[in-house]
Order: C-alpha cells, then sequence, then structure tokens
C-alpha cells in the first residue's frame, strides 16, 4: 500500500515540476522578481507594493519622472500589474518627450511598459480614469504618442506641439 503512495507522489512532482519549466519556457522572466511574481499572480496571490505606488503617484504628479519611474518599479518588480506598467510608461513619455528633439531611449522604454500594460490588460484595454491630472488616459492614446515621439518630424514647427 506504501508502494503507489511513493509513485503518485512522484509522479505529482514530475508533474509540477515540468508544469514550471513550461512555464518558465513560455513567459521567459529576466528576473527573480519576475518569477516569483509570475507564479503568485497565477494564483491570485500578487500585489502591487501600495506605498511605493503612491509614491510614485506623488513623484509623478511633482514632474519628477525619473524618481516616479524608480517608485512605479519597486511597486511592480515583476512587471505584473497593467496600472503600474501604464505609469511607468507615461513617466518615459513625459521625461523623454522635448520641443527640439526627444529621448528615443526613454520613449522605447515607455514603448515596452505600454506593451506590457496593453497584454496584462482585461481585453488588452487599459483606461485609467480616475487620474484627473492624466492628459491621455487609454494606453492606446499613449502608445500612438510614444510612437509619433519616435519618428522623426521634418516639419519644424512640431516645435510649438505641446505636451500631454
Amino acid at each position: 500500500m506504501r508502494e503507489p503512495i511513493v509513485r503518485a507522489a512522484g509522479l505529482a512532482v514530475v508533474v509540477a515540476y515540468a508544469g514550471l519549466i513550461v512555464w518558465v519556457y513560455a513567459r521567459q522572466p529576466q528576473t527573480l522578481a519576475q518569477v516569483t511574481g509570475g507564479l503568485a499572480s497565477s494564483v491570485g496571490a500578487y500585489h502591487v507594493d501600495a506605498q511605493s505606488f503612491a509614491d510614485g503617484i506623488r513623484f509623478f504628479r511633482r514632474g519628477q519622472f525619473m524618481e516616479a519611474r524608480a517608485a512605479f518599479e519597486r511597486a511592480d518588480p515583476a512587471q505584473r500589474d497593467a496600472r503600474t506598467q501604464f505609469y511607468i510608461a507615461y513617466a518615459c513619455y513625459r521625461e523623454g518627450w522635448g520641443h527640439f528633439y526627444n529621448d528615443r531611449r526613454l520613449l522605447a522604454r515607455g514603448l515596452e511598459a505600454v506593451d506590457r500594460a496593453i497584454a496584462l490588460a482585461p481585453n488588452g484595454r487599459l483606461v485609467v480614469e480616475d487620474d484627473p491630472d492624466l492628459q491621455m488616459r487609454s494606453a492606446d492614446e499613449l502608445k500612438a504618442e510614444l510612437q509619433r515621439g519616435m519618428q522623426r518630424d521634418p516639419n519644424p514647427l512640431h516645435v510649438f506641439r505641446s505636451r500631454k
């Protein structure tokens, strides 16, 4: 009677390990925080650090976008929260946008973050309604603006464009 129990336990361990390997291959996490956060979100146990998120919002509203990005990244180390990724992308946009030139490196980081936000959002649609300070409320708007910023504009009047 003991042998079937040991075999069943062994089979369960092998199946769980194979599932972990398939999950890691499919998700391709880059850091240990992404691995643990991804596993936690799979079972519904992942939560954003509320204090770090609040710090990020405070920095964002004061125009301290580098500090805001750091706080948002600390709040969501596994990159599993759509709203936090949206704010990271928006902070990259705000800091990378310029009248005479755009910081393409920051805009590219913003595009990566907004793509993550869209992928994590239910049905691929993310709208942030409850923040009156935002001029762009949807991830689609933000993505379009980031893509527009990555292109070279031959029109010299682009220096009069306003940042959103």
